[in-house]
């Protein structure tokens, strides 16, 4: 699975930035807030929007605040300190406070599958995460793709893991100049259907070339 995009971490920190309201628009929508993207724009740029929760603005600006911690600070290592404040970050203020960056330890549901994952445990996930990192026969691209799948399956915090998942994948995107992971609306019903079979089965052979299809977005040089 080749980089599709050979960027300089400028140059993707550009295509980012350009194009930021879009990606947020589009994972807001992925954890299913229904906002639409003038609504995203004035909420970005801090103005107000009517008809939409409390939360749902909150949501907005936490996921802007979580882009921007990306995009300044690329000397520190996409690892587990990272993932938990990347979910600080996005959750904030919409988890009770004890359980901003830190592995859940209640039993969740999801929607549209029997399938429980299991308790997370703080040293596996650090293995887990570390080994995923440390393939060097794959690609950045590759390895993106699988951590943010492996992130969403293990459904660690209480709440805000697909768009934490996105977020860390897109870290590592960035920092090697491989563009940027995002799923446009028309393609979310088919993600969520390729979804609940990897969770399901644990088998993401499908769905990671699914993405790599379907959903980087880059620049040609």
């Amino acid at each position: 699975m080749e980089n599709k995009f050979k960027l300089t971490r400028e140059q993707n920190v550009f295509v980012a930035k350009r194009n930021i309201v879009d990606y947020i628009w589009k994972s807001a929508n992925l954890e299913g807030i229904g906002v639409t993207y003038p609504e995203t724009q004035t909420i970005y740029d801090g103005g107000i929007v009517n008809g939409l929760t409390v939360d749902n603005i909150i949501a907005i600006n936490n996921l802007k605040y979580a882009w921007q911690f990306i995009l300044e600070n690329d000397e520190i290592e996409s690892d587990f300190n990272v993932l938990c404040h990347l979910h600080k970050l996005t959750c904030d203020k919409l988890v009770l406070d004890q359980n901003l960056g830190k592995l859940r330890t209640t039993p969740v549901n999801i929607g549209g599958t029997s399938w429980k994952p299991d308790f997370p445990i703080e040293s596996q996930i650090k293995e887990e995460l570390q080994d995923l990192l440390s393939q060097t026969e794959k690609t950045s691209t590759e390895i993106a793709i699988e951590v943010m799948l492996w992130v969403m399956r293990k459904q660690m915090f209480i709440d805000g893991n697909k768009r934490v998942a996105m977020l860390l994948a897109n870290k590592i995107m960035i920092d090697n100049g491989c563009g940027i992971i995002t799923i446009a609306l028309e393609n979310q019903k088919i993600f969520f259907e390729k979804l609940i079979k990897f969770y399901e089965t644990g088998d993401n052979i499908d769905l990671k070339k699914w993405i790599y299809d379907t959903s980087i977005d880059g620049l040609k040089l």
